[in-house]
């Protein structure tokens, strides 16, 4: 048994070896013809590898060694021109990879749409966005570019669907900079949530099936794009930071209104309600507004008191006395 074993290892190892590289051939066929230009097919295929090959840098020089260590200065120039000098349209591209929805949708009725940022850490200070930025790969603070993204997915796979570089504002503001680099002028400075928000309504243009909606506190905490999502008719489960109140922005609401106490008798127990307003009793009101405390022996006691120090200053507030009791208290 072990010796069949070590013999059927290394051949089912390759058969998936070549399954697998079948399976990128074609998926690199779809990629290829999104760029619009059959002389990039080829450099887009070395520039995908590359990217999927181990190594640490996904730089174009040390992806071009690993790729086509035979002749390393022609598989740099050509990819270097693909990523850098070339005019093709990332949503062409994207639309390509869409094509693997009804796929994924047909394996699994229940899709989910996925919004998140994912940060590239950089060395250099000369690559469009770069800056101090979180990032989560690393999980802290750091030099790096940072893109916000829409995915579909489910337990079987997932898809990018919109995916945008997040510009800083300093880089936004910047006219040598953007010059420099190559920012287009009609790219302006939008937050991530903003970001996330225009590719959700691309998405749902496009007749994509709508799925809840998962965010992590970055973009979950943010109210009014929670809102946002509601009136687009779209559910959703988001990360809340443990330091905001749930429920909304409660800053513009007034406060809880306190039961009123009503003087229906003489005009002496208006004073009579002043007088209480001060005493443990609405203290304990304030406290507890439903009124349970209300009902304890303190609140009664405090009550008592409040009415015995009333008609010491000779105020003999009955009516008062009857409504508390009739509320409850």
């Amino acid at each position: 048994m072990c010796h069949y074993w070590k013999t059927f290892r290394p051949r089912g190892r390759a058969v998936l070896n070549r399954t697998l590289e079948v399976r990128f051939e074609q998926d690199g066929e779809v990629v290829a013809a999104a760029l619009s230009h059959a002389d990039r097919k080829q450099p887009a295929h070395w520039y995908l590898k590359g990217l999927l090959l181990p190594g640490g840098r996904k730089s174009v020089e040390p992806m071009a060694a690993r790729v086509h260590p035979q002749n390393v200065r022609s598989a740099h120039q050509s990819m270097h021109h693909l990523v850098a000098d070339a005019d093709w349209s990332d949503q062409a591209l994207l639309a390509a990879a869409a094509q693997v929805l009804p796929t994924l949708s047909r394996k699994s009725a229940a899709c989910h749409w996925i919004v998140d940022d994912t940060g590239f850490s950089k060395k250099g200070v000369h690559s469009v966005g770069v800056a101090r930025q979180y990032c989560g790969r690393l999980g802290k603070t750091d030099n790096c570019q940072v893109a916000v993204s829409l995915s579909i997915a489910n337990e079987h796979g997932s898809l990018p669907v919109g995916y945008r570089l997040y510009l800083p504002e300093q880089w936004a503001q910047d006219t040598v900079r953007r010059k420099k680099a190559g920012v287009p002028d009609q790219v302006v400075f939008q937050t991530k949530t903003a970001l996330a928000m225009d590719q959700i309504d691309s998405a749902l243009a496009t007749g994509i099936a709508a799925g809840v909606v998962l965010a992590d506190a970055a973009y979950g905490t943010e109210t009014h794009w929670r809102d946002q999502l509601s009136e687009r008719g779209l559910l959703y489960m988001v990360g809340v930071r443990t330091t905001r109140r749930s429920g909304g922005d409660r800053t513009n609401l007034r406060p809880c209104r306190q039961p009123a106490l009503r003087a229906v008798g003489p005009a002496h127990d208006r004073c009579a309600i002043a007088h209480m307003r001060r005493s443990r009793y609405m203290k304990s009101r304030r406290a507890c507004p439903q009124g349970r405390i209300g009902r304890s022996a303190g609140a009664r006691a405090a009550t008592q008191r409040s009415v015995r120090g009333s008609r010491r200053c000779g105020f003999v507030p009955h009516t008062i006395a009857r409504h508390m009791t009739s509320s409850g208290c």
